[in-house]
């Protein structure tokens, strides 16, 4: 059974940072995209930023330049870097790891970005 465990939300000022994780057990883990989608009160869950195991990454338009996705396949974790915060960033972050045909989900970690 797959988990996926986050960590690292809170409350933050705006121009603010964080880095979130998310540490995946329970598969074989080797070949897998994993990355980051949030949902915001009211709004679809969307897209953040994934990465392969392979290293390749992709990131929605609004948080290039200030989002990094980086993974540590010895670990099993994914992290998420968030500098210059915005409120608009205000949002329940999920990790997601797919594995064909299957992806999972972690339960979530809140980021709050406000002054």
């Amino acid at each position: 059974q797959v988990q996926l465990v986050e960590s690292g939300g809170g409350l933050v000022q705006p121009g603010g940072s964080l880095r979130l994780s998310c540490a995946a057990s329970g598969s074989s883990l080797s070949i897998n995209r994993m990355g980051w989608y949030r949902q915001a009160p009211g709004k679809q869950r969307e897209l953040v930023a994934t990465i392969t195991s392979a290293g390749s990454t992709n990131a929605a338009d609004s948080v290039k330049g200030r989002f990094t996705i980086s993974r540590d396949n010895a670990k099993n974790t994914v992290y998420l870097q968030m500098n210059s915060l915005k409120p608009e960033d205000t949002a329940v972050y999920y990790c997601m790891m797919a594995q064909s045909p299957y992806v999972y989900w972690g339960q979530g970690t809140r980021v709050t970005v406000s002054s």
